[in-house]
């Protein structure tokens, strides 16, 4: 299984294309909200959006519960659950809805853990990435009974891939 994600656009629709056209080939295209775009903006078919605090198109869902392959995946732009200051709120909301993989946005902050076997990933933004310096999103792939997290800048560049693995 192959997730694309993304969040934190604002506005930049032409990201969001150039970030679609490069992965053909991916089960599920994941927008974690502030696209600033509307909810029926063409680059946006197809994918599923949340959203963020700075979305004024109120069909946005504030989060969203989908399966891909077995795997319940959520998402939720995360300022509704204080995700810049603690991911607590994130993690029992993803437990709630008994997600093994969670998507975030909000703090424009790249980065993957696993906790209590639930991924968690922000994508950080493509238009204002904070702590690096470079514009980021994410795939997130489902191989071999682990998780696999590659972040690449706007421009395609690799910029960290990391595994995690379930406990039992």
């Amino acid at each position: 299984m192959k997730l694309l994600v993304m969040s934190d656009t604002h506005g930049d629709a032409e990201v969001i294309k150039r970030v679609r056209e490069s992965f053909e080939n991916v089960d599920a295209i994941i927008h974690c909200g502030d696209s600033e775009l509307a909810y029926d903006h063409p680059y946006l078919d197809d994918v599923w959006k949340v959203r963020g605090n700075c979305d004024g198109d109120d069909r946005f869902p504030e989060e969203e519960l989908f399966e891909v392959e077995g795997k319940k995946i959520f998402v939720a732009h995360g300022h509704l659950l204080n995700v810049k200051s603690t991911i607590m709120n994130l993690l029992y909301r993803s437990k709630e809805v008994q997600a093994n993989v969670s998507f975030f946005g909000h703090s424009h902050v790249l980065g993957a853990e696993l906790v209590d076997n639930i991924l968690f990933v922000n994508p950080g933004s493509l238009l204002k990435p904070r702590v690096l310096a470079e514009k980021s999103y994410a795939l997130v792939e489902w191989v071999n009974h682990k998780w696999i997290v590659t972040a690449y800048t706007d421009k395609g560049e690799v910029i960290f891939t990391n595994a995690y693995e379930l406990t039992e």
